[in-house]
C-alpha cells in the first residue's frame, strides 16, 4: 500500500468517527471573535473557548451515559449545542425589531420544544447517524477554518518603526542640537466637549477647568471642532497629519473595511517621526483592540478583572442561551465591565508621575475613555452602576446619558488638574501636551457635534495658535515649531460620515464666532 492510500485509510478512519461536535463548539467563539476582529485580541476568547468546548464535551458525555450510542449522543450533542448558542443571537434580533416585547417565556417555550423534537428525532430506532458523522465532520472542520482565518488575518502583525498608510506624510525631524528633548503627552479624552457646547446642551459651567488650564499656560482653542464624528477616523487623521481622503487610497467612500485605519492609526506618522530620533512610546490599554498600541515601548494594562468575566465573555455570554445567568443574578457583566474601565483609567492616572520622571524622550499616547460611557464615576470619583444610565434595551436616552457624562466630566477635571501638575513638576525638560476631544458628547445634533475640548501647552509657540486651530494640524505645528520640519498648516475642515461608510464623507461649516 503506497503513501497516499495510507493517508486516505487514515483520513477516511478519522472522518468516520463523530468528533464535529466538539470542532461545533469551537465555532461561535472564533466566529464571534472574527466579527469583533480588530475591537477584541484573539485571546480574549481563551477562556470562554475552553468553557465552550468543556460545555460540548459534557453534553456528549451526558447524551452517551443514556443513550450508549456514540453517533446518537453526538448527533444529540450538536444539535442542543445549536439551540444553545443562537438563543441570544435571536433573542437580540427580535428586542431589536419589536423593543416593547418581552420575547422571554415565548423563546424558552419554544427552545424548550425544539430540544425535546432533537431528542425524539436522535433517538429514532430507524436513524444512526454513523453515515452523516464524515459530512458533518467536513461541514463543521470548515467553518471553523473559516473564522479562525478571519480572526488570525484580522489580527494584524505588528512591528515598531513602521508606518500603515500609503501616503504618509513622513519628515526627517531636526531638533536643535545640545539641547534636550522635551517629552511630548498626547491626551484624547473621548467625547469631551467644547465650553460652549456643554453650556448650551447641559448648563455645564466648563469655566474653572479652562481657567486652570490658561493658568498653566495652556492655550485653549475656543472655536475648535473635530476633523472626523468618530474616535477611530478622527485619531487616524491627527496621529497622521493629513485628512483620510489623502492618508490612503483604500479610504474610499464605498469601503467599509476599517482594518487599514486602524493599522494606520497604531502605526502612524507621529509616532514614526519621533521614534526615528530616539523617542520611546509609551501607550495605555483602553479595552478596544483597534486604538491600543501594543507594540509600545511601554504598553500599561491592569491586569483582567480576576473575580469575573471580561467583556468580550459578557457579550459571548448574552449571545447564548446563557444569557439568563444574569437576570437569575448568578453573573453580573456590567459590574465586572465598569470595573475594567476602572482599572484602566486609573492606571493612567496612577503611572504619569513615573512617566515624566523618566530620563529618555518619550511619546505618551493617552487615550482615555472618559467622559465617553460607560457611565463608572461619580463627580467625586465614587462608583456608579452604569446600566443606571440607560433603558432596558441598552440604550442611552438624553437626560440619563447628561447626568452621567457630567458626572465623570467633573471627576476627569479633577484628575487632568492634578495629573497636568504632576507632569510640569515632574518633568526637567518643559514638556509638550496636547489635550483633546476625538468628538463631542453623544446625542447631539450634527452642527454640534464636532465642538471639542482642544488644549495646547507649547510654551514659547503659543504664538502660532488660533481659535478654530483642529487636531489635524495639531502636530504640524509642533513638528515645525520644535524639530524643524516642515509641514504646511492645512485647511481646518470637519467631515461628517455614516456608518458602516465611514470614509464617505460630507462637509460641515464651523459655525463658532
Amino acid at each position: 500500500m503506497n503513501l497516499i492510500n495510507k493517508l486516505k485509510l487514515v483520513f477516511g478512519k478519522l472522518f468516520a468517527l463523530p468528533w464535529y461536535f466538539l470542532a461545533f463548539s469551537a465555532y461561535p467563539v472564533f466566529a464571534m471573535l472574527s466579527f469583533n476582529v480588530g475591537q477584541v485580541e484573539p485571546d480574549a476568547g481563551s477562556r470562554v473557548l475552553l468553557a465552550s468546548v468543556l460545555f460540548g464535551a459534557l453534553l456528549f458525555i451526558l447524551f452517551w451515559i443514556f443513550l450508549r450510542q456514540v453517533h446518537r449522543a453526538a448527533f444529540l450533542s450538536l444539535l442542543w449545542q445549536v439551540l444553545f448558542f443562537t438563543y441570544g443571537h435571536v433573542y437580540n434580533l427580535i428586542n431589536e425589531k419589536a423593543p416593547d416585547f418581552n420575547p422571554t417565556p415565548w423563546m424558552l417555550a419554544g427552545w424548550a420544544v425544539w430540544a425535546l423534537l432533537a431528542v425524539w428525532w436522535a433517538t429514532r430506532p430507524k436513524l444512526g447517524f454513523a453515515s452523516a458523522a464524515a459530512g458533518l465532520n467536513g461541514i463543521t472542520l470548515v467553518l471553523l477554518i473559516i473564522s479562525l482565518g478571519q480572526t488570525l488575518s484580522g489580527s494584524m502583525q505588528r512591528s515598531g518603526q513602521r508606518v500603515a498608510a500609503d501616503h504618509a506624510p513622513i519628515q526627517q525631524l531636526h531638533p536643535p542640537a545640545g539641547q534636550p528633548l522635551p517629552d511630548v503627552y498626547y491626551f484624547i479624552l473621548d467625547s469631551y466637549g467644547r465650553a460652549d457646547l456643554l453650556q448650551q446642551a447641559y448648563q455645564y459651567d466648563n469655566s474653572q477647568f479652562i481657567s486652570t488650564l490658561e493658568a498653566r499656560g495652556f492655550y485653549v482653542a475656543k472655536c475648535s471642532q473635530s476633523n472626523y464624528p468618530r474616535t477611530d477616523v478622527s485619531v487616524g487623521s491627527s496621529l497622521n497629519l493629513l485628512y483620510l481622503q489623502n492618508l490612503d487610497s483604500t479610504f474610499t467612500p464605498d469601503n467599509t473595511d476599517r482594518t487599514r485605519l486602524w493599522d494606520a492609526l497604531r502605526h502612524n506618522t507621529v509616532r514614526y517621526n519621533l521614534e526615528s530620533i530616539g523617542y520611546q512610546t509609551v501607550a495605555f490599554s483602553t479595552g478596544f483592540d483597534w486604538s491600543e498600541l501594543r507594540d509600545a515601548d511601554m504598553f500599561y494594562s491592569p491586569p483582567p478583572f480576576s473575580s469575573g468575566l471580561t467583556e468580550f465573555e459578557g457579550l459571548f455570554m448574552r449571545s447564548t442561551l446563557a444569557r439568563y445567568a444574569e437576570e437569575l443574578g448568578w453573573v453580573n457583566a456590567d459590574t465586572v465591565s465598569a470595573q475594567n474601565f476602572r482599572d484602566r483609567f486609573n492606571m493612567v492616572f496612577n503611572s504619569l508621575d513615573g512617566i515624566a520622571r523618566n530620563p529618555d524622550p518619550t511619546l505618551a499616547y493617552i487615550h482615555v475613555i472618559s467622559p465617553h460611557p460607560p457611565f463608572v464615576f461619580g463627580p467625586n470619583g465614587e462608583n456608579t452602576d452604569p446600566a443606571q444610565f440607560w433603558n432596558d434595551q441598552r440604550l442611552y436616552l438624553p437626560d440619563p446619558y447628561a447626568k452621567g457624562y457630567q458626572n465623570q466630566l467633573t471627576n476627569l477635571n479633577k484628575k487632568m488638574e492634578a495629573a497636568i501638575d504632576t507632569i510640569l513638576a515632574d518633568s526637567s525638560t518643559p514638556p509638550i501636551i496636547i489635550i483633546q476631544g476625538d468628538h463631542g458628547p453623544w446625542l447631539q445634533p450634527t452642527s454640534k457635534k464636532f465642538s471639542i475640548l482642544n488644549a495646547y501647552y507649547l510654551p514659547g509657540h503659543n504664538a502660532e495658535l488660533y481659535p478654530s486651530v483642529s487636531p489635524v494640524n495639531s502636530f504640524r505645528l509642533v513638528f515645525d515649531d520644535y524639530f524643524g520640519a516642515n509641514y504646511p498648516l492645512l485647511r481646518d475642515v470637519t467631515y461628517d460620515s455614516p456608518v458602516p461608510n465611514v470614509f464617505k464623507f460630507t462637509e460641515i461649516p464651523n459655525k463658532c464666532q
